[in-house]
């Protein structure tokens, strides 16, 4: 396979909007409720938690899957690691800016991102999401618990995988990136009027 047909497969798997689809089944449209965001925290927010653990685990597998699939079969004589993160890195483009949406604004990433790096380096991932999800539990804050773990995944691949480890580089670069979708939160946060987990509108 072509490296440019690996990356379009996996920015096209990356950009189906499962939360968008999971709104209009119930007649919402999430862009519209909630706090407007294509992922699965408003999903929770606004559909409840079973169809929220449902979009967030289809986020986090179209991340995943074409990581573990679409490398093996690329012809190309570099590094399979490379186009393991390069095809990640297209996945989350696609969440991001979903092709399905005409490039508008989809999620934040930070789910498909998690089945990118549970894929790429699964302990410290696992670490990370259990991390996450004691801060939202013991909070109540979804955006700080992304925040944190946004932290972590980078902190214990630098550990387990050196600093010059392209999988530290990137999830350097992601969790940036994190920070920066996530200004609003920060924001939010440190006025102590971000919402918390578990508060939820009527469908």
């Amino acid at each position: 396979m072509h490296p440019a047909i690996a990356l379009a497969l996996a920015y096209v798997a990356g950009s189906i909007p499962f939360a968008h689809l999971a709104g209009k089944a119930k007649g919402v449209d999430l862009r519209k409720q909630g706090s407007g965001n294509l992922g699965a925290t408003n999903v929770f927010r606004v559909l409840g938690w079973k169809i929220g653990i449902a979009v967030f685990l289809a986020d986090a597998a179209k991340g995943a899957l074409p990581v573990l699939f679409l490398p093996p079969r690329i012809e190309s004589p570099r590094d399979p690691v490379f186009w393991a993160i390069a095809v990640g890195v297209a996945a989350i483009a696609g969440h991001v800016r979903p092709l399905f949406l005409r490039f508008r604004k989809g999620g934040k990433g930070v789910a498909t991102a998690a089945g990118v790096f549970l894929a790429l380096a699964p302990v410290p991932m696992l670490i990370s999401f259990a991390v996450f999800v004691a801060v939202v539990l013991a909070t109540g804050y979804v955006s700080l618990g992304s925040l944190i773990s946004a932290i972590l995944l980078p902190t214990l691949l630098a550990v387990t995988e050196g600093v010059q480890s392209p999988k530290f580089i990137v999830s350097a670069i992601i969790a940036t990136f994190v920070f920066w979708t996530h200004r609003a939160n920060i924001g939010r946060l440190r006025r102590g009027t971000e919402n918390r987990f578990g508060k939820r509108g009527r469908v």
